[in-house]
């Protein structure tokens, strides 16, 4: 798993590649903490993240629930392996998500 930052203002990117599996997801979820302290909307842009465990899952919707006090979080250009869990999990229905782009 790799992971990129970006931030213009109070809106943090947060690019995510490759597997957010178990032994991956403590440094995804240490990441998102660590930008979330001063973002006022999160963006995940998942165009490049190939898989996403229970545990990533669970980051995410921490994220979702932190960010509903303070802002906005989205994700973003979600890979069709990624969606397909997202879909089976009913975490389609608990996210924003937006196809194509911030």
């Amino acid at each position: 798993m790799n992971i990129k930052i970006s931030k213009i203002e109070k809106k943090t990117i947060i690019e995510v590649s490759g597997r957010v599996d178990t032994v991956a997801a403590p440094k995804f979820e240490a990441a998102v903490k660590e930008q979330i302290t001063d973002a006022e909307e999160l963006v995940i842009d998942m165009d490049k993240l190939e898989y996403i465990s229970s545990a990533g899952l669970r980051v995410l919707l921490w994220a979702q629930k932190t960010m509903t006090d303070r802002g906005d979080m989205k994700l973003i250009n979600v890979h069709e392996n990624v969606m397909e869990i997202l879909e089976i999990t009913g975490f389609s229905e608990i996210l924003k998500i937006k196809q194509g782009g911030s």
